[in-house]
């Protein structure tokens, strides 16, 4: 049998078990004692309750929470050329809608990234996915004379999503290790292209069968909620660390050392200058790439420009379908690919992401060079682009495992996310906005041209592909040592206080 802290047995369980306290630690089993007491019924249900909560229940509902961070992310993208109709605003304009929100995501992540390292992260976490859901609910009742007031709800909502971000990843982290924590991450990272499509259909879907946009921004907080209380009462906070190794984390360092360790830490600064690359490209084509083929299918005269109140969500959900396959495929392709070539090579990590990152960017040019003759072939180099794509996100997560120590990921990973959208997707939506309007200005304004003005645009986003893969290259070649000094870092952290000697490269 099994003993809770309180001293109340538990039936069912063998003494050789351990149970999981609500504070998400391990208590020991004891032995049977005659001072033990029988159950009563609300010890059984918390009995019960605490059985739920395995390490693999956690991951699963941490991944449901990222599905819902992507998905309200991507619902307004779904209903895009609606917001602009109903706003009356330019190209530029919609696209500051997805700047505003990644700005205020990377402005409040270090902050998150710091109080993950120190505090309670399940309740960081949770309390980010009620303040989301509410803005996000409260938003689609701002009338159309406050388009600065939506732009300014997607900005909180970005620093709602922000400390789920930059915490979650780092809970999965303690709770497992080596190829379980790959294969875990994977699941956890699945969630980005998932949750993106799923945006996308829901979007639609939800404004077709309401008859109005507003109600796509209305059914994710719902859900939102749900997976907040589901985080509060099922997922542990686990020790920091404790899936590395088997002794105590003695000491901890402060937040200038973390940031002076990390700067130093080249693997990390190179994977996370890639990972720019590839949110650069994903913001832009999640933004843009919907509407870019509705104007192709108006130049190739099999559909007709909207003038109607509600336009045609046709695009959006076949793009949404695409992106929740193509994630799917490239999680599960990168994570077998990574373990196969890991019996090869031990820099398989950079060098599968460097691979990928490059063969995406050729289909990602052939988008636009077959787009305007035929949109089965553009839907097509999407598919194989986008799975390209999305090997890396998962393996990406794993190299920050391997080349940083436990006590600083949280802020790793924030600064991570800091540096990507930074540099990535909080400009990239805005940038091809900005070109496109500048494009359309510069000559006469027509379906044909508004289509490759914005076709020439999103130009730019292979060439930020390719760049990506070169830092993965730069990655590889540094791997090696860099996870060598993040392990004897930490034995040396996990020593008696008398014999440590922290170091801070």
């Amino acid at each position: 049998m099994c003993v809770e802290g309180d001293g109340c047995e538990i039936e069912g369980c063998s003494s050789s078990d351990e149970v999981r306290t609500l504070s998400g630690s391990m208590s020991p089993a004891l032995k049977s004692s005659p001072d033990l007491h029988p159950c009563k019924p609300g010890h059984k249900f918390r009995a019960a309750l605490l059985r739920c909560r395995s390490p693999t229940a956690a991951a699963g509902i941490l991944s449901f929470g990222n599905v819902l961070n992507y998905m309200d992310r991507y619902t307004v993208a779904g209903v895009l050329l609606d917001i602009q109709r109903h706003y009356k605003v330019s190209d530029s304009g919609i696209g500051l809608l997805q700047t505003v929100f990644i700005c205020s995501f990377m402005v409040a992540a270090p902050i998150f990234g710091y109080l993950g390292d120190r505090f309670n992260r399940k309740v960081i976490l949770s309390c980010g996915i009620f303040f989301w859901s509410i803005v996000t609910l409260s938003s689609s009742f701002i009338g159309k004379e406050y388009y600065w007031l939506f732009v300014l709800s997607r900005g909180l909502v970005g620093i709602g999503e922000s400390s789920y971000s930059s915490i979650s990843p780092t809970i999965i982290g303690d709770l497992f290790t080596n190829n379980s924590r790959t294969m875990m991450l994977s699941v956890f990272y699945l969630a980005i292209p998932l949750g993106s499509g799923l945006g996308y259909i829901l979007g639609s879907s939800a404004k077709v069968a309401a008859g109005d946009w507003h109600w796509a921004l209305r059914v994710s907080p719902v859900l939102g909620i749900t997976a907040g209380t589901l985080i509060l009462i099922f997922v542990p906070e686990p020790k920091r660390g404790v899936a590395d190794h088997l002794g105590r984390i003695r000491i901890r360092t402060s937040w200038l050392c973390d940031m002076k360790a990390l700067a130093k830490n080249r693997s990390y600064v190179f994977s996370s200058l890639a990972s720019s690359a590839v949110s650069f490209a994903t913001g832009a084509f999640g933004m843009w790439i919907p509407l870019y083929l509705a104007r192709a299918q108006v130049v190739q005269k099999t559909a007709e420009d909207c003038t109607k109140e509600i336009c045609s969500s046709k695009d959006s959900l076949i793009f949404g379908a695409i992106t929740c396959v193509t994630g799917l495929l490239g999680v599960v392709i990168g994570a077998a690919t990574t373990r196969l070539c890991r019996q090869k090579t031990e820099r398989a990590d950079p060098l599968v992401c460097a691979v990928s990152m490059l063969g995406s960017a050729i289909f990602i040019c052939l988008i636009f060079v077959v787009a305007k003759k035929s949109i089965v072939g553009a839907y097509v180099c999407i598919f194989i682009g986008e799975t390209l794509l999305f090997l890396n996100w998962a393996i990406t997560a794993d190299i920050l495992m391997f080349v940083v120590i436990p006590t600083r990921r949280a802020t790793a990973v924030a600064f991570q996310s800091f540096t990507s959208h930074l540099l990535g997707d909080a400009g990239s939506p805005y940038l091809i906005g900005l070109i496109s309007d500048a494009l359309q200005q510069s000559y006469t304004t027509s379906a044909l041209w508004r289509f490759l003005s914005l076709g020439y645009a999103l130009m730019l986003c292979p060439f930020i592909i390719v760049l990506g893969g070169m830092f993965f290259l730069a990655t590889a070649l540094f791997f090696l040592d860099d996870r060598e000094k993040a392990e004897k870092q930490l034995s040396q952290m996990t020593r008696p206080p008398s014999t440590v000697k922290v170091t801070t490269t």
